[in-house]
């Protein structure tokens, strides 16, 4: 019979369950068809958005939040584009005031090479939001020290990346992943560069609470297809997980019982 995760074992993010543990993105796909295919194949509940990318000076215009079922889905709006704190903290009272939800992604993003996240700029937002009465979810280098002190400060959630945004290169930073999951009493979310479901599954087993893919759904050749991967890959991961792997040995072990097993008996020449 099969055996499916514990329907008790939700992700708990600011008091609220989930079902799903994977959180999805909505930029970079090609359609709004795409789109919407991809959301409902992943069965993902937290749907991320880039205020700053949304055309808000005309309000007969069409968004992409216009083709996403609010009561269905946790919008969560994020600061991309964003190069400083100050930058961060105006988009995430903007996108209060837009969304109604005091739920932000930080992201403090001065390169625009590399994109990785600022660490004081990232921390001066988080602290400025908290104080403001935000849910805050910070982007972050995988930095164990950094990913304390933004729970300490009251963070919702820590968001290390596995490799740089949209670069599809997988798990770059495992060890000091784990070192964030063993940490951590919040919420760990792998955010960035997951390309193929097997990263997911992969952080998932280390004992990851959740992951956002983005880039690696929207740009596959089929990405409802693809979204519906990343779907089992997280659950196979969570699963795994909850199973409790095997220890690791030095040496091979016989899989078959080597004690009280007859002799091969010869025949006689």
């Amino acid at each position: 019979m099969q055996t499916a995760v514990p329907q008790d074992d939700p992700l708990v993010i600011a008091g609220r369950k989930f079902r799903s543990r994977l959180m999805t993105g909505t930029g970079k796909h090609r359609s709004m068809d795409d789109l919407a295919a991809a959301v409902k194949a992943s069965g993902t509940e937290i749907i991320t958005v880039a205020i700053r990318r949304l055309n808000l000076d005309n309000p007969n215009e069409k968004t992409v939040l216009d083709y996403i079922d609010w009561d269905r889905y946790q919008i969560l709006p994020n600061t991309a584009g964003c190069k400083t704190a100050e930058e961060a903290v105006f988009t995430a009272r903007l996108a209060r005031e837009v969304t109604g939800s005091n739920w932000i992604k930080v992201e403090v993003i001065p390169d625009p090479k590399y994109l990785l996240p600022d660490p004081v700029g990232t921390f001066e937002a988080c602290q400025k939001l908290i104080k403001d009465g935000f849910v805050v979810l910070p982007y972050i280098h995988a930095d164990p020290v950094l990913a304390q002190r933004l729970e300490d400060l009251g963070c919702a959630t820590v968001m290390p990346l596995g490799s740089p945004i949209g670069s599809g290169q997988g798990i770059l930073t495992a060890e000091e992943i784990a070192i964030i999951i063993e940490r951590a009493s919040v919420p760990v979310v792998v955010d960035a560069g997951l390309g193929v479901p097997s990263d997911a599954s992969r952080v998932l087993e280390m004992g990851a609470d959740a992951v956002l893919v983005n880039t690696a759904i929207a740009q596959a050749r089929n990405p409802a297809l693809m979204a519906e991967a990343f779907r089992l890959g997280v659950e196979a991961g969570r699963t795994a997980f909850l199973a409790g792997r095997m220890p690791r040995r030095e040496a091979a072990v016989a899989s078959s019982p080597t004690e009280g097993v007859a002799p091969v008996l010869r025949a006689s020449a």
